[in-house]
């Protein structure tokens, strides 16, 4: 899926496995770019991971020419491994994601006991604070702290196109969960709002779509048709109400099928951890610390 605007190009990538989109955002005048939200393909049944989402983001900026100068996660995901190392390592790019992650590490670290792992985000080459500005290109990019889904949260504002990752869903979908540890619906509405009030046109490209009653996932939708349409917090709904919502809906959702596996990567950067003597990587699942869905 390609999205042309005056300044900037957007190409989506879409993950059938995990409902996620990844993006290419580019400046149209230098064909400098930025990768936001890579995937690293992981099958749980095996064990194994794999580069091919992360290898056909790869060919696509090869054939358009493009130099990659960031890589850039939104948070530290649940759903999937992030693949911004990896990126990073064959096109010569910096990694970055939003300063509040190494408190998401502080989080995970005890619930994984890592007992020797540094939580100071120096996996990343640049943590971004609150309202930070940094150029792709000619174009100047924005970083909004967005929390609710995650402590960490961010979005990228780039001219008339937003990344705003697990907040919002396109609007027949809604909002995202706000009940992982260190979420909070409350701040999640708030985060939304934010975002609503980017100019109408701007264009909102979203963490995830799973093809509502079977028709084609869409990346991206615009403030004016979130404000107007969307299930959750079109204007009008109140905090209040939107929390209600978000909440009994939360309740009923398991949680996401690789969350155990992903957040011990994410946190690392999306690295896998350290080899052990014999040369290989083994991932931590600590037992009984999250309470059985009814459905399982």
């Amino acid at each position: 899926m390609n999205y042309d605007r005056e300044k900037v190009r957007v190409a989506a990538f879409y993950d059938k496995r995990t409902g996620s989109f990844q993006y290419v955002v580019s400046d149209k005048e230098t064909m400098e770019a930025a990768i936001i939200d890579p995937v690293l393909d992981y099958d749980p049944r095996a064990g194994a991971t794999s580069t091919a989402n992360a290898d056909e983001i790869a060919e696509y900026v090869s054939r358009e020419r493009l130099h990659v100068a960031w890589v850039l996660d939104t948070h530290p995901h649940a759903d999937h491994f992030s693949a911004a190392p990896y990126l990073a390592q064959i096109l010569g790019a910096q990694t970055a994601i939003g300063e509040k992650v190494i408190e998401v590490q502080r989080l995970w670290k005890d619930i994984y006991a890592l007992d020797d792992f540094e939580t100071d985000g120096h996996q990343w080459d640049h943590l971004f604070a609150d309202g930070e500005t940094f150029k792709v290109g000619n174009l100047e990019a924005r970083v909004m702290l967005s929390p609710g889904h995650t402590l960490a949260s961010i979005s990228y504002v780039f001219d008339d196109c937003a990344f705003i990752h697990d907040t919002l869903m396109v609007p027949d979908s809604g909002t995202s969960r706000a009940d992982f540890p260190g979420g909070d619906a409350h701040a999640l509405y708030r985060s939304i709002r934010d975002i609503l009030a980017l100019p109408p046109q701007t264009s909102l490209f979203v963490g995830h779509d799973y093809g509502k009653d079977g028709r084609e996932p869409v990346a991206m939708a615009t403030v004016a048709e979130q404000r107007a349409n969307n299930i959750h917090v079109a204007d009008g709904v109140d905090e209040r109400a939107f929390v209600e919502l978000r909440c009994q809906r939360d309740a009923t959702l398991p949680l996401p099928d690789l969350m155990l596996a992903a957040l011990q990567v994410n946190i690392r950067g999306g690295r896998l951890p350290e080899a052990e003597d014999n040369g290989r990587s083994f991932l931590r699942i600590p037992l009984n610390y999250f309470k059985p869905h009814p459905s399982n």
